[in-house]
């Protein structure tokens, strides 16, 4: 994958949380390239599971708090893309059980958008997913 559509790239949660966290250094050089030259773009869904790492006591900061922030930060943007859009993208993907890994991917995929995930199974499954 050489370009991302449209110049907006999708970001997986823990990928939000990195940033967030200053934890750039965990990025692939191909994930830091994407991220300097595009529109970072997330799902809804991004948010929701912040915010239940942060009520399992995995996050200190809610999920609304860390998008706020790198809203202000870095310009991320939430997806604009409908829930009936992404429902159908995400219907067929039986690859995965998680409801949050399903619905980013069909956001990527009713968007058109490279997926920035270091996630195995999310790349194997989705041609859109790159690291």
């Amino acid at each position: 994958m050489t370009a991302a559509p449209r110049g907006e790239v999708r970001l997986d949660t823990h990928v939000v949380v990195w940033l967030f966290t200053g934890e750039r250094s965990r990025l692939s050089a191909r994930a830091a390239e994407l991220i300097e030259g595009h529109q970072l773009v997330i799902s809804p869904m991004v948010q929701l599971e912040l915010t239940f790492l942060h009520e399992i006591g995995r996050l200190r900061v809610g999920g609304a708090e860390i998008v706020d922030d790198l809203e202000w930060r870095i310009g991320l943007r939430a997806s604009t893309v409908t829930t009936s859009a992404v429902v159908a993208a995400a219907a067929p993907l039986e690859w995965t059980r998680d409801p949050f890994d399903r619905f980013i991917a069909g956001d990527a995929l009713a968007s058109a958008s490279v997926l920035l995930s270091a996630d195995r199974t999310m790349r194997d499954n989705l041609p859109l997913a790159t690291w």
